[in-house]
């Protein structure tokens, strides 16, 4: 027992004493915009505990007190923090669940485009010859429809072939499909680069010479040094996923209107923006741009801090 206590005090000192958490405490924007999203990730997560209403029960929600201004104003309710939406929802509880909703569909669609990219990316890197010309010319090819034009194609034969009813059932799932297809060309270009680097060094030889695998080599040698690069691009990549489900969500091709993404939200209140209801968009709208800012912001400082010519310090 004592030597587990010591192993564990013994790893978390040289995690303290490390260059990350050095040069982290040391920048405030860092910590500042970590602070941010670790509060936005909690509050997502937490959202049915710290939620005033849930805007999933029906049961709740009154259409007689749909577009009621923020609790602050003159014909605003006390119940509603920041007013409610045009069925009647609290607009703090949807953008609770709707920041849950769009952070769950970032972090998986990243995982999608993680497991596409890192898979091709080796591949292309290692193998090299005509297998990484085909790779990267299909990647190419990929670079050329931008996410909205896979998603329109994707949801317009989902929707003839099943139905809406189905399409809307598994928006969520079909979203991160959408998302991790369309921008898995950012992993496996960058990834190829660092492969291509790293099988000319001694080691990737000695495994080679010893007999390994192709696969060993690539997945245990090769990829646990291609790290760096991989971390930096997945920040980044969070942020866009986000903002990727927003902009479909706002064009109708995204989330149905009973499950409130920030995006959803967003366009919903769009309709009502110049009726006066300003709030239902606008408060959806600081969450999410704020969101993605932290995110980018911490994807600005791994990068300049994993490129010592860029980090200053």
């Amino acid at each position: 027992m004592n030597e587990l206590t010591i192993t564990t005090s013994s790893r978390w000192q040289k995690i303290k004493n490390s260059d990350f958490i050095y040069y982290f405490k040391r920048d405030k924007v860092a910590m500042v915009s970590f602070a941010l999203f670790l509060a936005f990730f909690l509050s997502a997560l937490f959202a049915p505990i710290l939620a005033p209403t849930d805007p999933y029960d029906l049961m709740i929600i009154d259409i007689m007190d749909s577009e009621l201004p923020p609790s602050w104003m003159e014909e605003g309710d006390q119940r509603f923090l920041l007013g409610t939406d045009d069925q009647g929802r609290d607009i703090l509880s949807t953008i609770l669940y709707g920041a849950r909703l769009s952070l769950t569909i970032g972090f998986l669609a990243v995982a999608v485009q993680l497991v596409l990219g890192i898979v091709i990316g080796l591949s292309a890197g290692y193998f090299g010859g005509r297998i990484d010309s085909f790779l990267m010319r299909f990647a190419d090819v990929q670079l050329s429809f931008s996410t909205m034009m896979v998603a329109i194609i994707v949801s317009a034969i989902f929707k003839a072939s099943f139905g809406a009813e189905f399409f809307s059932e598994y928006a969520v799932v079909m979203l991160i499909v959408i998302i991790g297809v369309a921008e898995w060309p950012q992993y496996a270009r960058t990834i190829r680069a660092s492969v291509l680097a790293e099988k000319q060094k001694e080691y990737v030889e000695a495994a080679q010479v010893m007999g390994f695998k192709a696969g060993r080599i690539m997945f245990r040698h090769i990829l646990p040094n291609c790290l760096s690069p991989i971390l930096v691009i997945s920040t980044v990549q969070i942020a866009n996923a986000i903002m990727s489900e927003a902009a479909l969500s706002f064009l109708g091709l995204g989330l149905p209107v009973d499950q409130p993404s920030l995006g959803a939200l967003i366009s919903i209140g769009f309709k009502y923006i110049f009726s006066g209801a300003w709030w239902i968009t606008l408060f959806p709208g600081i969450v999410l741009i704020s969101l993605v800012l932290v995110i980018n912001l911490l994807g600005d400082w791994l990068r300049d801090l994993f490129n010592p010519k860029l980090y200053k310090g």
